[in-house]
């Protein structure tokens, strides 16, 4: 982009802040980080561009004192970790909503196949899930308890265990949209044809509500991170293969920041849906069906408010008349 094109699309926007700057136009605290974000990649953008340009000292002078301004409020009202999580990351998520609800559309698009799939042919359950883990399923059920698999082994064992492969899928899921997107949804392809494939497991069976009130006592939290993972990933992936403005490296540079910081909050959430995997799953069938419900319902509404509702939320609050 010409110094000139530049200059003519953000002057409005400059100008704007040196009235923040002066005390014309008031700010949120909030407010005043987002102006100064803007500020420091317009600054980044001109310096790798314009490394001879005298807008290079205008957008310094702009950004330091807005910093300066932001020092002095000397926010109190969030830690850093606190700003991180409540007001950063989801941002961030707003920012890049259409990418989660593409990533959900994919994902039920891929489920429905794999039930379709495991409805007109029993068989491709068994080539999705295994022989043995088949087996070992319909015996639970003809037992009278469809979920008795995850009582196997110990508590802190299962826990452990369910972890790590759970963090190391999530890791494969968002890392391997470096790949230009085609290894994340290689990985959603198969989480995707294999959920749908165990629930029409138990479908066919007749006992389809007696799984899901075992299976997604840690499932509802479990496979939302997935798809937030997933997202990140086409997010990733798309800020190198659609850079606009930005060269392609910039741009990707930009992506991998802003996506990996999300990424990392679906870490607690992989760890507590482990949790409640190896220790409260496995008693689904007698703490009986509304405690069992409740424990889905509270988990689904937790991870969807923070990902999808919060995050617009958050938005509409710190939105400046810029």
């Amino acid at each position: 982009m010409r110094e000139v094109a530049f200059i003519a699309q953000n002057k409005q926007y400059w100008l704007k802040v040196e009235q923040i700057i002066t005390g014309n136009s008031p700010v949120t605290p909030d407010g005043l980080v987002d102006v100064y974000n803007k500020l420091l990649n317009d600054l980044s953008f001109a310096r790798t561009y314009y490394p001879k340009s005298k807008l290079i000292y205008y957008l310094n002078y702009l950004s330091s004192s807005i910093h300066l301004k932001i020092y002095k409020r000397k926010r109190h009202d969030f830690s850093r970790v606190s700003s991180f999580i409540l007001r950063e990351v989801p941002l961030i998520a707003y920012q890049y909503r259409k990418y989660i609800y593409f990533t959900f559309i994919v994902f039920f698009v891929l489920v429905a196949i794999g039930v379709l799939s495991a409805i007109k042919d029993e068989d491709f359950i068994r080539f999705v899930l295994s022989d043995d883990y088949v087996d070992h399923t319909l015996d639970n059920i003809e037992s009278g308890n469809p979920v008795s698999i995850y009582k196997n082994g110990s508590d802190w064992g299962s826990f452990i265990g369910i972890m790590f492969n759970n963090l190391r899928v999530g890791a494969y899921m968002y890392f391997a949209g470096m790949l230009l997107g085609i290894g994340t949804f290689y990985i959603l392809f198969q989480n995707s044809m294999m959920l749908g494939a165990f629930q029409t497991l138990f479908y066919v069976r007749d006992v389809l509500w007696r799984s899901v009130q075992g299976i997604w006592i840690h499932g509802s939290m479990e496979i939302f991170g997935m798809v937030i993972e997933a997202a990140m990933g086409f997010a990733l992936a798309a800020s190198f293969m659609f850079p606009g403005t930005y060269s392609r490296l910039e741009s990707f540079k930009i992506g991998f920041k802003n996506t990996f910081k999300v990424y990392l909050t679906t870490i607690p959430f992989t760890i507590f849906a482990a949790f409640l995997e190896g220790y409260v799953t496995r008693w689904a069938m007698e703490m009986g069906v509304v405690m069992a419900f409740f424990i889905i319902f509270s988990t689904l509404s937790l991870i969807t408010y923070y990902y999808i509702i919060y995050p617009i939320q958050v938005h509409n609050k710190t939105q400046m008349p810029v």
